[in-house]
């Protein structure tokens, strides 16, 4: 008590001295003042709102909107994404031959082959065969459908000559050429990234034009 008592004294000592110099209106504007610095701790220590007009503390700004979020959270839902967004921006898409399923099938073929397919690589004279396979029957479906539809995509790329043949549990890819190492050093699913070509085929499933197998 008497530690308060000494603090309001030092606050109130120096206020009423500058008020002894002043007239009639300029104590009226410094107690007022006062009163409002009192108020606005006051307020603080028994939780009244201060925030701005938006909610927001004084100072404190705004999280940005949802525009600036980028990532869908499932890659297999942005690529379908981004063809749906393709095609509905071009006014000539022919919506009598869309399938998007299609599409999706397709998706599912290249999870199970990347994530799910067991590879085995042996090296071969100028090149590699990689044996993948698997005891699930939907991936040994997906093995045996994108597989041989690469080989019949890209055979001669990067000067490589491709065969495919079905072997129990899924499909060998044979792949033969100059820089045999870097066959080797790709591998099974590298080499099927090779050519960028997995855009453009999206697209072309999605509007009806190409089958999925690949």
């Amino acid at each position: 008590m008497k530690r308060s008592l000494a603090i309001l004294t030092l606050v109130a000592v120096p206020v009423l001295a500058h008020a002894q110099d002043m007239d009639g209106h300029g104590m009226d504007q410094a107690m007022g003042e006062g009163h409002a610095v009192m108020s606005d701790d006051h307020a603080m220590m028994h939780g009244a709102d201060m925030t701005g007009p938006e909610g927001m503390m004084p100072g404190v700004q705004p999280m940005g909107d949802a525009r600036t979020i980028t990532e869908p959270g499932q890659s297999a839902f942005a690529a379908i994404q981004e063809i749906v967004g393709h095609l509905l921006a071009d006014p000539n898409t022919d919506w009598s031959r869309v399938d998007i399923e299609a599409l999706r099938q397709h998706l599912i073929d290249m999870n199970n082959v990347t994530l799910h397919a067991q590879v085995r690589a042996r090296d071969i004279p100028d090149g590699a065969r990689f044996e993948a396979t698997s005891d699930d029957p939907a991936v040994t479906t997906s093995i045996r459908a994108m597989v041989p539809a690469h080989v019949a995509t890209m055979n001669g790329v990067e000067g490589w000559k491709m065969s495919a043949e079905n072997i129990p549990g899924g499909s060998a890819l044979i792949v033969k050429g100059a820089d045999a190492q870097k066959i080797r050093a790709l591998g099974f699913i590298g080499i099927l990234t090779v050519g960028a070509h997995h855009q453009a085929h999206h697209l072309a499933i999605a509007m009806g034009e190409a089958m999925h197998g690949h």
